[in-house]
């Protein structure tokens, strides 16, 4: 059971990061971020939290005259596969928690 917590916990701060990168996508200069999910021991889940700092598109000037930019280096395609892994990870641990909560309460009922 803590297992399944530790990992829905995990996928909360996945959730985050890629709601993060999703609402900064036109951003200027903004770099994405990356949530790895890790084996914990004995047993869970850890987070570890890492900036990529791949360049963004260049963005020219309307007028030729001005500064060289760069956009985000957000992929909204990237970012919509990250957050359906993520909601499977998510019901994959609810099925988890949902069992062993049918099987205490069986184990409840034969010992009452």
């Amino acid at each position: 059971m803590n297992s399944a917590l530790s990992a829905l916990g995990a996928y909360g701060k996945k959730l985050d990061v890629a709601a993060n990168n999703i609402a900064n996508v036109n951003t200027e200069g903004f770099k994405k971020s990356r949530a790895i999910l890790q084996e914990a021991d004995p047993s869970g889940v850890v987070v570890t939290l890492r900036r990529v700092n791949t360049p963004g598109a260049p963005i020219y000037p309307l007028d030729g005259a001005g500064e060289l930019r760069e956009s985000s280096n957000v992929d909204l395609a990237e970012e919509i596969v990250g957050l359906h892994t993520t909601q499977h990870g998510f019901q994959a641990n609810l099925k988890t928690l949902k069992v062993e909560d049918e099987m205490l309460g069986s184990l409840f009922d034969i010992l009452a």
